[in-house]
């Protein structure tokens, strides 16, 4: 490893200490995440109003599962609590609540819209919140009962989206709650928008919430913000038991990723993302080959050809006549046993007749070819002209092979 690339590695592990140190120190970032969970300690989580309500009532009984597939299961009776920043039922589930309410039990559910087929119901309807001068998104609830101060106004500061009833059933419905935009000279909500509503449906009752944020910790910690929860709940028979629903949450009541432990432990989180950065430099670093790139090396040629030839011109040359005759036939014969698989041991006329046959030659030019192999054969010395009709004689030949045209 060469020194600039340690000096490189040396910066990048400085850096990266560097940022994690920045990032220990820093302090946790609040999670606004608006869960409504029970479980959940984070602003928008309803962690103190479970425990607070398990302290007053010993029958608050959470339900993880379907309204229409509990009530079908179980014969229960008493209050059923739904608050989440979005409900909705649908049709099947919605009337299964409505026929349990009718026998006489309660329905109470806050969220910041409901849907239509629950409002066409209860022949209500809602609009959204929008002042123009609400420039801090601040505002503040109150509750109208006599019996519960209606004269304190609690505050809410954070921004959201906030619904109110715009039309009721004036001869059935009455008036919970109240909600308007905040101001620090702001006088009792007298005539403000209706938050809260609580109306008879067969021989029980529903009450409905557009503010679910006042069963969230962060609302309920700061004073007096609790005795507005509390003065909502009173609208309850605390005798009875009371069912609060935890599958209509934005929040999970448990983690099915793996990875929750690492990435919500800061220390984990950091050691997991140590790993990963300490995995991509030595793949940048070590990655890379150890070695120089081996070079292309051509493969030889295949020089027999030339190496032949060279060797034949060299006996030509040299006035080896009968040597390089005896080198053709010799070769020629090869051919014929190799090539159209004849023997040639025994060079007779069945001989002569079947290679002709074979080679696609007539029997006069093969008779003509192997008299003048046996007549150079056994002269002692041959001349340049007598060596060039061999030549010729055994090209001509080669060049009827019908078995050869088909292979090349």
């Amino acid at each position: 490893m060469s020194k600039k690339t340690k000096l490189y590695i040396i910066l990048i592990s400085v850096t990266i200490l560097g940022i994690v140190a920045l990032e220990m120190s820093k302090p946790k970032a609040i999670n606004w995440f608006p869960s409504y969970a029970l479980h959940h300690k984070i602003p928008l989580g309803s962690y103190i109003f479970n425990e607070q309500l398990s302290e007053i009532n010993n029958k608050v009984v959470p339900l993880d599962r379907p309204p229409f597939e509990y009530l079908k299961q179980h014969d229960i009776e008493g209050t059923y609590l739904f608050y989440n920043g979005g409900i909705s039922f649908g049709k099947d589930e919605l009337n299964s609540l409505l026929s349990w309410v009718e026998k006489g039990n309660t329905l109470m559910v806050a969220a910041e819209n409901f849907e239509t087929a629950l409002l066409d119901t209860l022949n209500l309807k809602t609009e959204r919140l929008n002042p123009l001068d609400n420039f801090n998104n601040e505002y503040q609830v109150q509750l109208v009962h006599p019996a519960l101060n209606p004269e304190k106004t609690y505050r809410y500061d954070r921004p959201n989206e906030f619904y109110y009833f715009s039309e009721i059933d004036t001869l059935k419905t009455t008036v919970i709650g109240l909600i308007d935009t905040y101001r620090e000279d702001h006088p009792p909500l007298k005539d403000a928008l209706i938050s809260g509503i609580k109306q008879p449906f067969g021989k029980g009752k529903i009450i409905l919430s557009t503010f679910p944020q006042g069963f969230t910790n962060y609302f309920i910690l700061k004073s007096p913000n609790a005795s507005y929860t509390a003065g909502l709940l009173s609208y309850i028979d605390q005798n009875r038991s009371v069912y609060i629903d935890t599958y209509y949450k934005n929040g999970k009541t448990f983690y099915t990723s793996p990875m929750y432990l690492f990435l919500n432990t800061p220390s984990l989180k950091w050691a997991y993302y140590l790993v990963l950065i300490g995995a991509l430099i030595y793949i940048i670093f070590e990655g890379k080959r150890k070695q120089r790139a081996i070079p292309i090396i051509t493969p030889l040629k295949n020089q027999t050809l030339s190496f032949t030839r060279t060797i034949a011109n060299m006996y030509y040359e040299s006035e080896k006549h009968k040597t390089l005759s005896e080198h053709q036939i010799q070769h020629f014969l090869e051919y014929i046993r190799t090539t159209l698989h004849l023997p040639t041991s025994e060079i007779n006329s069945t001989f002569i007749k079947h290679l002709a046959a074979r080679s696609n030659n007539s029997i006069e030019d093969t008779k003509t070819l192997f008299a003048c192999i046996e007549t150079l054969t056994h002269k002692p010395q041959i001349s340049a002209t007598e060596l060039k009709r061999l030549h010729t004689l055994i090209a001509q030949f080669k060049s009827h092979n019908q078995w050869k045209k088909k292979r090349t």
